[in-house]
């Protein structure tokens, strides 16, 4: 599957989840899809997930 090819899929489904169920159920998706996004990053060893947590608490780094 493309790179467009998935976004199309990732807007349709939010489009329609906000369509049918409402905004915060559509925030709710939408937030667990970036989660989901996340974890199978961190899995696949894409992610470091120290590095993730030095960048949401503040703290940078120069590599």
């Amino acid at each position: 599957m493309t790179p467009a090819k998935f976004g199309i899929l990732i807007g349709a489904i939010l489009a329609l989840t906000w369509s049918i169920f409402g905004f915060w159920s559509f925030l709710f998706v939408a937030v667990a899809m970036v989660i989901g996004a996340l974890v199978g990053r961190a899995i696949d060893g894409k992610l470091s997930v120290a590095s993730l947590l030095d960048a949401l608490r503040g703290k940078r780094s120069s590599s």
